[in-house]
């Protein structure tokens, strides 16, 4: 299940989690309107989150694969709560680290 949360810099607040785009443009635009009188505020944030309230794009491609595999294997569990399980988080280590050694082996095979 996806996780959004929007942040607005300017006033320093940070929105609950929502888990539809439009539940996110409904809470930005709500903060827009009521606290900054329609105008957009500077370097407003806006996105999908991990588990673990991480932003996605804050991410390096390898923490956010394993974030992404981890999410996956949590919501198998319990779709609503925040957080991996332990056995979300080793599975997805053990996910990445199986496919680069058979990346591995199969690149050393060919040559």
């Amino acid at each position: 299940m996806r996780r959004f949360r929007y942040r607005c810099t300017v006033c320093r607040t940070t929105s609950p989690v929502v888990h539809q785009p439009d539940d996110l443009a409904a809470e930005t635009a709500a903060h827009r309107q009521t606290i900054h009188g329609g105008h957009i505020p500077d370097d407003e944030i806006a996105g999908q989150i991990d588990r673990l309230g991480r932003w996605y794009t804050a991410l390096t491609p390898l923490a956010a694969l394993h974030a992404r595999i981890a999410d996956g294997l949590s919501d198998l569990h319990d779709e609503k709560a925040m957080g991996h399980y332990w056995w979300a988080n080793a599975g997805a280590t053990l996910l990445i680290g199986g496919s680069a050694a058979l990346i591995l082996l199969v690149v050393s095979a060919a040559l």
